[in-house]
């Protein structure tokens, strides 16, 4: 592969980085209680807990949502994210990445 063909590729790459870093990924969960965003990169943007939703009695109800919550969020964005970037991987390996 050409310098030229690793710049473009380089170039490709960055584009999908920052597309990801503008992805939000929302996930709800106990209809509402708990909702968590992420991005495409995997950072945390937002952790929301509904009051009206939550039982004070059963915290660790709340927990497990919020872990379930922030569990399919990164998944989803781990989805996302190779889904971008599946059309390159043969491209990339060339580079021995």
């Amino acid at each position: 592969m050409s310098r030229f063909d690793q710049a473009k590729m380089l170039m490709k790459v960055k584009k999908i980085q920052k597309e990801l870093q503008k992805q939000i990924i929302t996930v709800e969960k106990g209809d509402g209680a708990v909702s968590v965003e992420i991005t495409g990169e995997q950072k945390l943007k937002k952790i929301h807990l509904n009051p009206e939703m939550i039982d004070l009695d059963d915290i660790g109800m709340t927990e497990r949502l919020l872990e379930d919550a922030v569990k399919e969020a990164i998944a989803e964005s781990q989805r996302i994210a190779a889904e971008k970037m599946q059309p390159m991987m043969g491209a990339l390996s060339g580079l021995g990445m």
